[in-house]
Protein backbone atom coordinates (compact mmCIF):
# COMPACT_ATOMS: atom_id res chain seq x y z
CA UNK A 1 0.00 0.00 0.00
CA UNK A 2 1.35 3.20 -0.75
CA UNK A 3 1.44 6.22 1.77
CA UNK A 4 0.61 9.60 0.03
CA UNK A 5 2.66 12.78 1.77
CA UNK A 6 1.33 16.07 1.12
CA UNK A 7 4.30 18.28 2.25
CA UNK A 8 4.43 21.52 2.91
CA UNK A 9 5.75 24.71 1.41
CA UNK A 10 5.21 24.67 -2.68
CA UNK A 11 6.51 28.93 -2.56
CA UNK A 12 7.68 29.28 0.53
CA UNK A 13 10.33 26.35 0.27
CA UNK A 14 11.06 26.04 -3.66
CA UNK A 15 15.07 26.52 -3.00
CA UNK A 16 14.37 23.41 -0.38
CA UNK A 17 12.59 21.07 -3.27
CA UNK A 18 14.75 22.01 -6.34
CA UNK A 19 17.29 19.98 -4.23
CA UNK A 20 15.13 17.19 -2.22
CA UNK A 21 13.04 16.35 -5.64
CA UNK A 22 16.07 15.72 -7.59
CA UNK A 23 17.37 13.61 -4.69
CA UNK A 24 14.09 11.76 -4.42
CA UNK A 25 13.82 10.89 -8.06
CA UNK A 26 17.45 10.20 -8.56
CA UNK A 27 18.19 8.19 -5.37
CA UNK A 28 14.67 6.43 -4.17
CA UNK A 29 17.07 3.83 -2.31
CA UNK A 30 17.43 6.70 -0.05
CA UNK A 31 13.55 6.84 0.72
CA UNK A 32 10.49 4.53 2.11
CA UNK A 33 9.44 2.21 -0.96
CA UNK A 34 5.92 2.86 -0.22
CA UNK A 35 5.89 6.55 0.26
CA UNK A 36 4.99 9.10 -2.49
CA UNK A 37 5.08 12.55 -2.79
CA UNK A 38 1.02 13.38 -2.92
CA UNK A 39 1.56 17.46 -3.49
CA UNK A 40 3.24 20.07 -2.69
CA UNK A 41 0.86 23.31 -0.80
CA UNK A 42 1.15 26.56 -0.23
CA UNK A 43 0.12 30.33 -1.07
CA UNK A 44 2.48 33.06 -2.21
CA UNK A 45 2.83 36.22 -0.01
CA UNK A 46 0.34 38.59 0.69
CA UNK A 47 -2.17 36.16 -1.29
CA UNK A 48 -5.89 37.60 -0.69
CA UNK A 49 -7.40 34.32 -0.76
CA UNK A 50 -4.49 32.71 1.54
CA UNK A 51 -5.82 31.23 5.40
CA UNK A 52 -4.29 28.95 7.82
CA UNK A 53 -1.00 30.81 7.95
CA UNK A 54 0.05 34.25 6.59
CA UNK A 55 2.25 33.10 3.31
CA UNK A 56 5.57 34.02 2.77
CA UNK A 57 7.02 33.03 -0.26
CA UNK A 58 8.40 35.09 -2.61
CA UNK A 59 9.55 33.12 -5.42
CA UNK A 60 8.08 33.85 -8.94
CA UNK A 61 4.92 31.99 -9.93
CA UNK A 62 6.38 30.26 -13.08
CA UNK A 63 9.14 29.55 -11.53
CA UNK A 64 7.23 27.12 -8.95
CA UNK A 65 4.86 25.67 -11.37
CA UNK A 66 7.78 24.53 -13.87
CA UNK A 67 9.17 23.02 -10.93
CA UNK A 68 5.91 20.89 -10.13
CA UNK A 69 5.87 20.00 -13.97
CA UNK A 70 9.09 18.74 -14.32
CA UNK A 71 8.87 16.10 -11.13
CA UNK A 72 5.32 14.91 -12.29
CA UNK A 73 4.06 16.34 -9.10
CA UNK A 74 0.48 17.83 -7.92
CA UNK A 75 0.47 21.43 -6.45
CA UNK A 76 -2.39 22.76 -4.03
CA UNK A 77 -3.00 26.29 -4.13
CA UNK A 78 -3.87 27.18 -0.10
CA UNK A 79 -6.78 29.36 -0.55
CA UNK A 80 -8.50 28.40 2.93
CA UNK A 81 -9.18 32.11 3.61
CA UNK A 82 -12.89 31.57 5.68
CA UNK A 83 -13.84 35.25 5.40
CA UNK A 84 -13.90 35.74 1.59
CA UNK A 85 -16.82 37.89 0.59
CA UNK A 86 -18.05 38.46 -2.82
CA UNK A 87 -15.70 41.54 -3.66
CA UNK A 88 -12.78 39.57 -3.10
CA UNK A 89 -13.50 36.96 -5.81
CA UNK A 90 -12.30 39.45 -8.61
CA UNK A 91 -8.61 39.30 -7.01
CA UNK A 92 -6.17 39.69 -9.90
CA UNK A 93 -3.20 37.82 -8.09
CA UNK A 94 -5.23 35.32 -7.27
CA UNK A 95 -6.63 34.55 -10.57
CA UNK A 96 -3.49 34.25 -12.35
CA UNK A 97 -2.48 31.81 -9.90
CA UNK A 98 -5.16 29.61 -10.58
CA UNK A 99 -4.77 30.15 -14.36
CA UNK A 100 -1.28 29.34 -14.54
CA UNK A 101 -1.82 26.02 -12.18
CA UNK A 102 -5.11 24.82 -13.27
CA UNK A 103 -3.54 23.33 -16.26
CA UNK A 104 -0.03 22.67 -15.35
CA UNK A 105 1.42 19.14 -16.49
CA UNK A 106 0.77 15.61 -16.25
CA UNK A 107 -1.16 15.44 -12.85
CA UNK A 108 -4.14 17.20 -11.51
CA UNK A 109 -3.30 20.31 -9.66
CA UNK A 110 -5.93 20.87 -6.15
CA UNK A 111 -6.63 23.75 -4.30
CA UNK A 112 -7.22 23.67 -0.31
CA UNK A 113 -10.45 25.47 0.36
CA UNK A 114 -12.82 26.57 3.21
CA UNK A 115 -15.11 28.80 2.14
CA UNK A 116 -18.09 27.49 0.02
CA UNK A 117 -18.28 30.85 -1.96
CA UNK A 118 -14.85 30.63 -3.57
CA UNK A 119 -15.08 27.05 -4.17
CA UNK A 120 -17.94 27.70 -6.47
CA UNK A 121 -16.04 30.96 -8.01
CA UNK A 122 -13.36 28.15 -8.59
CA UNK A 123 -15.29 25.60 -9.80
CA UNK A 124 -17.02 28.07 -12.05
CA UNK A 125 -14.01 29.60 -14.14
CA UNK A 126 -11.09 26.76 -13.26
CA UNK A 127 -12.96 23.58 -13.33
CA UNK A 128 -9.62 21.30 -13.88
CA UNK A 129 -9.18 21.56 -10.23
CA UNK A 130 -9.72 19.44 -7.56
CA UNK A 131 -10.49 20.43 -3.41
CA UNK A 132 -9.68 19.70 -0.28
CA UNK A 133 -11.53 20.40 2.69
CA UNK A 134 -9.27 22.61 5.00
CA UNK A 135 -8.54 21.47 8.29
CA UNK A 136 -9.33 25.35 9.18
CA UNK A 137 -13.07 24.62 9.55
CA UNK A 138 -11.84 23.05 12.90
CA UNK A 139 -14.47 20.00 11.99
CA UNK A 140 -14.09 18.64 15.81
CA UNK A 141 -17.36 16.48 15.89
CA UNK A 142 -16.60 12.96 14.16
CA UNK A 143 -19.93 12.57 12.56
CA UNK A 144 -19.25 16.37 11.12
CA UNK A 145 -16.44 15.35 9.68
CA UNK A 146 -18.29 12.41 8.40
CA UNK A 147 -20.67 14.53 6.33
CA UNK A 148 -17.62 16.53 4.86
CA UNK A 149 -16.48 13.46 3.25
CA UNK A 150 -19.25 12.82 2.10
CA UNK A 151 -19.76 15.72 0.03
CA UNK A 152 -18.56 15.12 -3.58
CA UNK A 153 -17.41 18.64 -3.81
CA UNK A 154 -13.89 17.37 -2.23
CA UNK A 155 -11.06 14.89 -3.03
CA UNK A 156 -9.57 14.91 0.01
CA UNK A 157 -10.76 16.08 3.45
CA UNK A 158 -8.55 17.19 6.28
CA UNK A 159 -9.94 16.78 9.83
CA UNK A 160 -8.76 18.39 13.01
CA UNK A 161 -6.11 16.85 14.28
CA UNK A 162 -7.78 15.86 17.43
CA UNK A 163 -9.80 13.36 15.78
CA UNK A 164 -7.05 11.60 14.75
CA UNK A 165 -6.53 9.21 17.35
CA UNK A 166 -10.73 8.45 17.00
CA UNK A 167 -9.93 5.01 16.03
CA UNK A 168 -13.21 3.30 16.76
CA UNK A 169 -14.80 5.87 14.44
CA UNK A 170 -12.03 5.80 12.07
CA UNK A 171 -12.75 2.26 11.59
CA UNK A 172 -16.29 2.56 10.76
CA UNK A 173 -15.68 5.00 7.77
CA UNK A 174 -16.44 3.73 4.56
CA UNK A 175 -13.65 2.44 1.99
CA UNK A 176 -14.45 5.76 0.00
CA UNK A 177 -14.60 7.68 2.97
CA UNK A 178 -11.35 6.17 4.14
CA UNK A 179 -9.38 7.07 0.79
CA UNK A 180 -10.95 10.79 1.37
CA UNK A 181 -9.49 11.56 4.61
CA UNK A 182 -6.37 12.81 4.62
CA UNK A 183 -4.66 13.14 8.66
CA UNK A 184 -2.40 16.69 9.32
CA UNK A 185 0.66 14.49 11.42
CA UNK A 186 2.69 16.76 13.20
CA UNK A 187 0.60 19.65 14.83
CA UNK A 188 1.99 21.28 17.47
CA UNK A 189 -0.72 23.20 18.66
CA UNK A 190 -2.58 22.75 22.51
CA UNK A 191 -4.67 19.63 22.28
CA UNK A 192 -7.10 21.44 24.14
CA UNK A 193 -6.88 24.99 22.46
CA UNK A 194 -10.52 26.47 22.24
CA UNK A 195 -9.32 29.42 20.04
CA UNK A 196 -7.94 27.49 17.06
CA UNK A 197 -10.90 28.98 14.79
CA UNK A 198 -10.20 32.35 16.24
CA UNK A 199 -6.81 32.10 15.24
CA UNK A 200 -7.37 31.13 11.47
CA UNK A 201 -10.17 33.89 11.14
CA UNK A 202 -6.92 36.15 12.78
CA UNK A 203 -5.05 35.18 9.55
CA UNK A 204 -7.67 34.87 7.56
CA UNK A 205 -8.00 38.90 8.42
CA UNK A 206 -4.43 40.16 8.10
CA UNK A 207 -4.56 37.98 4.41
CA UNK A 208 -7.82 40.43 3.36
CA UNK A 209 -5.23 43.41 4.41
CA UNK A 210 -7.81 44.12 7.29
CA UNK A 211 -6.56 45.50 10.42
CA UNK A 212 -6.53 43.52 13.77
CA UNK A 213 -4.82 43.00 16.30
CA UNK A 214 -2.42 40.18 16.53
CA UNK A 215 -3.91 36.74 17.96
CA UNK A 216 -2.24 35.72 21.11
CA UNK A 217 -1.75 32.15 22.26
CA UNK A 218 -3.14 31.25 25.13
CA UNK A 219 -1.89 27.46 25.23
CA UNK A 220 0.21 26.48 27.93
CA UNK A 221 3.95 27.07 26.73
CA UNK A 222 2.34 28.55 23.11
CA UNK A 223 4.95 31.37 23.23
CA UNK A 224 7.71 29.14 22.28
CA UNK A 225 6.98 28.80 18.84
CA UNK A 226 6.91 25.12 17.15
CA UNK A 227 9.28 22.33 18.30
CA UNK A 228 9.29 18.74 16.39
CA UNK A 229 10.10 17.26 19.79
CA UNK A 230 7.43 18.87 21.46
CA UNK A 231 5.09 17.69 18.52
CA UNK A 232 5.91 14.11 19.42
CA UNK A 233 4.22 14.55 22.69
CA UNK A 234 1.06 15.94 21.15
CA UNK A 235 -1.87 13.29 21.88
CA UNK A 236 -2.78 13.86 18.16
CA UNK A 237 0.59 13.03 16.24
CA UNK A 238 0.72 10.77 14.29
CA UNK A 239 4.80 9.15 13.90
CA UNK A 240 5.99 6.97 11.14
CA UNK A 241 5.38 3.81 13.34
CA UNK A 242 1.83 5.12 13.91
CA UNK A 243 1.23 5.16 10.41
CA UNK A 244 2.84 1.86 9.44
CA UNK A 245 1.45 -0.51 12.04
CA UNK A 246 -2.03 1.48 12.45
CA UNK A 247 -2.79 3.46 10.02
CA UNK A 248 -2.21 1.74 6.91
CA UNK A 249 -3.52 -1.26 7.94
CA UNK A 250 -6.73 0.18 8.85
CA UNK A 251 -6.94 1.67 5.13
CA UNK A 252 -5.72 5.21 5.08
CA UNK A 253 -2.84 6.26 3.02
CA UNK A 254 -3.17 10.22 2.91
CA UNK A 255 -0.51 12.36 4.92
CA UNK A 256 -0.38 15.93 5.48
CA UNK A 257 2.78 17.46 6.94
CA UNK A 258 2.40 21.16 8.37
CA UNK A 259 5.18 23.61 8.58
CA UNK A 260 4.49 26.23 5.86
CA UNK A 261 5.50 28.75 8.61
CA UNK A 262 8.77 27.14 9.69
CA UNK A 263 12.16 27.80 8.59
CA UNK A 264 13.65 25.20 6.05
CA UNK A 265 15.32 23.36 8.63
CA UNK A 266 12.63 22.05 10.22
CA UNK A 267 10.78 20.89 7.10
CA UNK A 268 13.77 18.99 6.22
CA UNK A 269 13.40 17.40 9.64
CA UNK A 270 10.14 16.41 8.65
CA UNK A 271 11.10 14.89 5.15
CA UNK A 272 14.23 13.24 6.38
CA UNK A 273 11.64 11.49 9.31
CA UNK A 274 8.48 10.34 7.48
CA UNK A 275 10.31 9.69 3.84
CA UNK A 276 13.90 9.01 4.07
CA UNK A 277 15.08 5.36 5.39
CA UNK A 278 16.70 5.83 8.48
CA UNK A 279 20.04 4.14 7.38
CA UNK A 280 19.80 7.09 4.76
CA UNK A 281 19.16 10.19 6.53
CA UNK A 282 22.66 11.71 7.08
CA UNK A 283 23.39 11.38 3.58
CA UNK A 284 20.48 13.03 2.58
CA UNK A 285 20.80 15.93 4.87
CA UNK A 286 24.96 16.17 3.96
CA UNK A 287 23.53 16.38 0.48
CA UNK A 288 21.08 19.45 1.19
CA UNK A 289 23.18 21.27 3.61
CA UNK A 290 26.08 21.43 1.52
CA UNK A 291 24.37 22.52 -1.51
CA UNK A 292 25.90 26.46 -1.40
CA UNK A 293 22.92 27.78 -3.05
CA UNK A 294 20.08 26.81 0.01
CA UNK A 295 20.25 28.96 2.68
CA UNK A 296 18.62 26.55 5.41
CA UNK A 297 18.38 28.96 8.26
Amino acid sequence: MKIFYHLPGLFEFYELYKVFLKLYREHREYFYDDCEIGSVYGAPADCLWGGGRVGYGSERAEDVAALMRAYGISARLTFSNSLIREEHLSDKKCNALCRLFEHNGSLENGVIICSDLLMRHIKEHYPAFYFVSSTTKVITDFEEFRKELDRPDFRFAVPDFRLNKEFRKLESLTREEKDKTEFLCNECCFFGCKDRKACYENVSRKSLGEGCPEHVCKAPEGNKGYRFSEAMKNPGFIGIGDIEKTYAPMGFSQFKIEGRSLGSAVVLEFLLYYMTKPEWQLKVREEIYLDSMLDLF
